[in-house]
């Protein structure tokens, strides 16, 4: 398919439910409370697959909402990184928590381990950030 276009393809749901999956490959009729109930979908079935944010990527950018639509993007890697993960980088990226080279190190493994080269960049210009304005853990 061709990218997405806001003027014909949004909604989503409405315009082309057929390409809104769960990670698990369900489609989104299917998530509904009687299979819920019945055990034929499970949490993990619930969550989002990185090609339906691609997707609404494709949108935010046609409507003209690059910043929405960068959002997304790093949303779709983000499918890529186990949770508790996610929470331990979160925590790495408070101020004053870390070193500089801990950070390009989590860089590094977003880049090379998850194929998040958004995310990874985020993180490269969090350090320059950071080192600008003295964020770094002052070790002991």
């Amino acid at each position: 398919m061709e990218r997405l276009d806001a003027n014909q393809d949004y909604p989503l749901y409405e315009k082309h439910p057929e390409l809104i999956k769960t990670q698990t490959g369900k489609a989104i009729d299917e998530i509904n409370m009687e299979n819920i109930l019945s055990g034929k979908v499970t949490p993990a079935d619930c969550r989002i697959s990185a090609e339906t944010l691609i997707y609404q990527a494709e949108i935010q950018e046609s409507f003209g909402n690059p910043q929405v639509g960068a959002n997304f993007r790093r949303a779709a890697e983000m499918t890529r990184i186990p949770d508790e993960r996610i929470l331990q980088i979160y925590n790495r990226m408070r101020p004053h928590v870390s070193t500089k080279e801990e950070l390009l190190a989590i860089a590094d493994e977003l880049e090379t381990k998850y194929e998040a080269r958004i995310n990874a960049a985020l993180l490269r210009e969090t350090a320059a950030v950071y080192e600008e304005r003295n964020m770094f853990r002052a070790d002991s």
